[in-house]
C-alpha cells in the first residue's frame, strides 16, 4: 500500500477516487512513562518517554488508515495528513488522526 502526502503518484495513473479514509488513535502514557518523563522534565531537554508515545500513536494511526484503505480495495492513499492533539490531565494523552483519499491505480 502506498501512502503519500502528495496528490499525485508519479509513474502511476489514478483510475478511481474511492473516498476518504481515516486512522484514529487515542493513547495515554503509562505510569512508568510519566515517571521517566517527570525526571527528564526536572533535568530539562527532550522528553524521550513522551516522544516514544507520540511516535507509537502516529504509527498506529497510519496502520489504521492503511487497514481501512485495504478494506475498501484501494491501492494507495494520497494527500495523507496527520493531526496530533495532546491532553494534559492526570496523565498525558495523545490523539492522533491520519486521513487521506483512497485511490485505485492502473
Amino acid at each position: 500500500m502506498i501512502l503519500t502526502t502528495t496528490q499525485i503518484l508519479e509513474g502511476h495513473t489514478i483510475t478511481e477516487y474511492m473516498g476518504l479514509v481515516f486512522g484514529d488513535v487515542v493513547s495515554s502514557a503509562t505510569f512508568s512513562r510519566d515517571t521517566r518523563a517527570s525526571f527528564q522534565n526536572i533535568l530539562g531537554g527532550r522528553v524521550n518517554a513522551y516522544e516514544e508515545g507520540l511516535i507509537s500513536a502516529r504509527s498506529q494511526a497510519l496502520c489504521e488508515l492503511e487497514k481501512h484503505a485495504n478494506e475498501m480495495g484501494a491501492d494507495a492513499v494520497i494527500g495523507v495528513k496527520i493531526d496530533n492533539e495532546v491532553f494534559l490531565n492526570a496523565s498525558v494523552t495523545w490523539m492522533v488522526s491520519a486521513s487521506g483519499t483512497a485511490v485505485k491505480l492502473q
